[in-house]
C-alpha cells in the first residue's frame, strides 16, 4: 500500500464518476480459461487464465476497451464449492494473478475446498496492458539521490516532475481512468464474467481500500469480505495523510528491529542495547553519504530497512548485513539486498503513483511539501524524506484528481479485518477508521507483532482458523479480539553466519 491529501489543498478538478449501474450494463465478456503467461504459469502451473475487456472510460461502456488478466485456482471440493473468492495483493500495482498462486499454498485447507481463488492484475497492470512512465535502466540506475540532502533537494524535485511528466507522455489517455473506483467498477465486470451474482473478497493493504469502495459502490453483490492490514479510509487521509503516518509507524518498528538485533547480540555483535544498533545503522549511513558502494548508497539503505519492516523474517538478513559491513567493513551482503527496478518494478511503480495521484486531491506547493517533511523527520528521521519522494509526482500530476469515495459500509454484510499492531505500511490506526467506517466489520489484531499481511501470510495459527471459519461457515467473533503475535525468528536456532566465524570467501 501507501498514501495521501493534506491540509489548505489547491482546487484540483474532479473526475466524472459513473454511476454504479454502468459497470452493470457494460457487454458481459465471454471468459476462455486458458494457458496462463510463462512467468505466472512456471511457479504456478495449476493456475489456468483469461482476459475479461473492460471499458476504458466506464461513463462511455460502448467506447474504447482495456484488458484485464484473471487467474484461476478452482475449489478442491466441487461439492462444497461456495463461489469466488477475489484476491488483491495491494500496491497499488501488486500484480493480482499470479497472486492467486501464492495463496493457494498458505490458504487453509477447507477454504482451498470452498472457493475458486481469482486473482487480477487491476488494469494496466502486470499482464493487463501494462504502462510506463520512464525508462527504467537511466531512471532508476542505482545509487539513487540522497534523500535525506538539502543539497540534493532541487534533484529530486526535478526527478519527480519528469516522471509525473513521462506518465503523461507515454501513457496518457489511460491516466483518467487510473482510480479505486474505475478498479472497483472492473471488479464488478469480473464478477459478471465469471458468472456470480455475488463475489467474495480477499485484500491486503491497497486491497483493503479497494474492497472498501467495491462495498461502497456494490454493496448486494459482497458475500463475505475480508480486509487485511487496512488503509486509513476517512477522506482527509487519502493519500497524503496516510502516507505521512507511515513516517512515525516506519521509526517506530526500526526501533524494535534494533532492539531484536541487540536481544541477539550474541550472533551479530553490534551491541546489546537498541541504541548501539541504531548507532551502528548510523554510522553506516554518514559512510555511505560520505561514498556509495556501488550501487549501495543512502537511499538504498533506507529502502531495503524499510522493507525489512515489513515482516520480522526479513530483520535476520539485514542485521547480519550491518554486522558485515560495521565489524569486517564487507558490504557484500546489503549491496546484494539492492534491486534495481526492471520493467515489471517500473510498471509497478508507475500504478502506484497514477492510482493515489488521481485518487484524491494533493498538495500543489513544494513549500507545504518541504514544511510536512520537515516536520516529520524532525522527530522521525528514519524515512520521512524518502517517503515523501516516493509520491512527489503527485504534486504535479497531469490529470484530474477526484475526491476521494466516503466509506460509510451501509448495507455491507459482516466484514472481517485483520491487522498486526505495529504494521508499518498500514499503520494500526488506520484499521481502527476502516472499523469505525464499516459497522458490520470486526477487527482481529494480532499483538506485538507487525507483519504486513496476517491472515494466511504470518503464520498465526489463531488468525488463520479465524479467517476460515469465516470463509467457509461464516462464523465471525462475537466482538472485537486481540491474539498473540506469531513468533520472532531466533537467529541462533537457525545457524546463521556467526560474525566471528564467518568466511568472507
Amino acid at each position: 500500500m501507501k498514501r495521501s491529501i493534506a491540509l489548505g489543498l489547491a482546487a484540483v478538478a474532479a473526475l466524472a464518476v459513473a454511476p454504479p449501474a454502468a459497470s452493470i450494463a457494460a457487454p458481459r465478456p465471454a471468459l476462455q480459461f486458458g494457458q496462463c503467461p510463462q512467468d505466472i504459469a512456471t511457479p504456478h502451473p495449476q493456475l489456468s487464465c483469461a482476459t475479461v475487456e473492460v471499458p476504458l472510460d466506464h461513463a462511455n461502456p460502448a467506447g474504447e476497451r482495456v484488458q484485464i488478466l484473471i487467474s484461476k485456482l478452482p475449489a478442491r471440493n466441487p461439492q462444497a464449492r461456495r463461489g469466488s473468492l477475489l484476491v488483491n495483493p495491494g500496491g497499488p500495482g501488486g500484480p493480482g494473478a499470479e497472486f492467486a498462486g501464492t495463496l493457494g499454498g498458505r490458504v487453509p485447507p477447507q477454504v482451498r475446498d470452498s472457493y475458486d481463488l481469482i486473482g487480477f492484475d487491476t488494469r494496466n497492470t502486470a499482464h493487463s496492458t501494462p504502462i510506463s512512465c520512464v525508462d527504467p535502466a537511466t531512471y532508476w540506475a542505482n545509487p539513487l539521490p540522497d534523500p535525506d540532502s538539502p543539497a540534493a533537494r532541487e534533484t529530486n524535485w526535478q526527478r519527480a516532475q519528469a516522471y509525473a511528466d513521462g506518465c503523461a507522455q507515454r501513457a496518457g489517455k489511460y491516466l483518467p481512468h487510473l482510480n479505486t473506483p474505475t478498479n472497483a467498477r472492473d471488479m464488478d465486470l469480473i464478477r459478471a464474467a465469471l458468472g456470480e451474482q455475488k463475489i467474495s473478497f480477499l485484500g491486503y493493504s491497497y486491497g483493503t481500500y479497494l474492497g472498501a469502495v467495491y462495498g461502497q459502490l456494490f454493496p448486494e453483490r459482497v458475500d463475505r469480505m475480508v480486509l487485511d492490514s487496512s488503509v486509513n479510509p476517512d477522506v482527509s487521509e487519502i493519500w497524503y495523510g496516510n502516507n505521512l503516518a507511515q513516517d512515525v509507524a516506519a521509526q517506530q518498528r526500526l526501533d524494535h528491529f534494533f532492539d531484536w538485533v541487540a536481544r541477539h547480540d550474541r550472533v551479530f555483535h553490534l551491541g546489546t542495547e537498541g541504541l548501539a544498533v541504531k548507532a551502528a545503522w548510523q554510522r553506516t549511513q554518514e559512510e555511505l553519504r560520505k561514498a556509495p558502494r556501488g550501487p549501495l548508497g543512502p537511499s538504498e539503505l533506507i529502502e531495503i530497512s524499510f522493507n525489512a519492516l515489513y515482516g520480522e523474517s526479513d530483520w535476520q538478513p539485514l542485521a547480519q548485513g550491518l554486522a558485515d559491513f560495521q565489524l569486517r567493513g564487507d558490504d557484500r551482503a546489503l549491496a546484494a539486498m539492492v534491486t534495481p527496478k526492471d520493467a515489471m518494478a517500473e510498471n509497478g511503480n508507475a500504478i502506484y503513483n497514477a492510482v493515489e495521484c488521481a485518487d484524491a486531491p494533493w498538495p500543489t506547493r513544494r513549500a507545504e511539501w518541504e514544511r510536512d517533511s520537515h516536520r516529520m523527520a524532525t522527530g522521525n528521521p528514519f524515512a520521512a524524506w524518502f517517503n515523501s519522494w516516493t509520491v512527489a509526482p503527485c504534486r504535479t500530476w497531469h490529470a484530474p484528481r477526484q475526491q476521494p469515495t466516503k466509506i460509510t459500509g451501509e448495507k455491507l454484510p459482516p466484514v472481517l479485518m485483520f491487522n498486526s499492531e505495529h504494521d508499518v505500511a498500514t499503520p494500526y490506526a488506520g484499521a481502527v477508521e476502516m472499523h469505525h467506517s464499516l459497522p458490520s466489520s470486526v477487527l482481529v489484531t494480532e499483538r506485538d507483532a507487525g507483519k504486513h499481511g496476517v491472515w494466511a501470510l504470518s503464520g498465526n495459527a489463531e488468525a488463520d482458523r479465524i479467517g476460515a471459519d469465516y470463509l467457509v461457515h461464516g462464523a465471525l467473533p462475537a466482538e472485537d479480539v486481540a491474539i498473540p503475535g506469531h513468533p520472532e525468528p531466533d537467529p541462533s536456532a537457525s545457524e546463521t553466519r556467526d560474525s566471528r566465524t564467518f568466511d568472507l570467501r
